[in-house]
């Protein structure tokens, strides 16, 4: 199943200024929450590595379509399937309306969860309200490039990155996923139980706790499990049963998503 998120700002700086700050795609990570570092391969290659609700993906995407001033399309190749296109256009004097879509491919327990909480739109959202803060504050970009990726992308679709499926995000599930995804399953379950009976009161109690964050684990500390394991240990730890028994070695979990604007 696939989910499609769109979203829009208004910057108040001029087109060619909003634009060529989104070309300096390595530094993303100072205004896109959860993505710790994007290298640029080449005109149309990048590399990405990024941390949301616990989980560590990486993925390369091909850029499809680039025209200055107009356009960004792109694609996943291989890690986490995504695809999308952020387009700018006038909004008056000094002004860009800065447009995101962004559709993905949830993959494991805890990113549908996620999913279901609507976590990647508001990322999405956040990440563009602070693209607005940073670019209006300096007021100039911090580069550019004018040059073109000829291409007829449209609006790509996850069909578009189809190389991407099957390989699970290139990256395993961190340490903060035990309690990130049990904490994020178990407040989904609560919210789902309530919605269907009890009282108001209820419902929005268990709406609330659906959206407040859980702190990761300390670092150095074991994650203990009851029954079936619902993610891996930190790294250098061992989860365990409630008698002590390791579980499951975390260099073992096989491989377990954002967006790239």
């Amino acid at each position: 199943m696939t989910t499609k998120v769109e979203k829009s700002v208004v910057v108040d700086v001029p087109v060619s200024v909003a634009y060529g700050q989104w070309t300096q795609f390595e530094e993303f990570p100072h205004f896109m929450g959860g993505v710790t570092e994007v290298r640029q391969l080449t005109d149309d290659r990048l590399h990405w590595v990024a941390e949301i609700a616990g989980v560590k993906r990486e993925w390369q995407a091909r850029i499809l379509e680039q025209v200055p001033d107009q356009k960004v399309a792109w694609a996943a190749t291989e890690g986490a399937t995504n695809a999308g296109a952020v387009r700018f256009e006038p909004a008056g004097p000094g002004s860009t309306h800065v447009h995101l879509t962004l559709e993905y491919e949830p993959e494991g327990l805890v990113e549908k969860v996620g999913d279901a909480l609507s976590i990647v739109e508001k990322q999405a959202e956040g990440d563009l309200e602070r693209f607005k803060a940073f670019i209006e504050e300096r007021g100039t970009a911090t580069g550019t490039w004018r040059g073109e990726v000829p291409g007829t992308a449209g609006s790509p679709t996850v069909d578009d990155a189809a190389a991407s499926r099957g390989d699970s995000g290139k990256a395993g599930v961190s340490g903060k996923a035990v309690a990130a995804g049990a904490a994020v399953a178990g407040a989904a379950v609560a919210a789902a139980v309530a919605a269907r009976s009890g009282s108001d009161d209820q419902r929005s109690e268990a709406a609330d706790a659906a959206s407040i964050a859980v702190p990761p684990p300390p670092p150095g500390t074991t994650a203990t499990t009851t029954g079936a394991t619902t993610g891996a240990a930190p790294v250098g730890t061992t989860a365990t049963d409630e008698l002590g028994t390791p579980v499951v070695d975390a260099d073992d979990i096989p491989p377990g998503d954002l967006t790239r604007p």
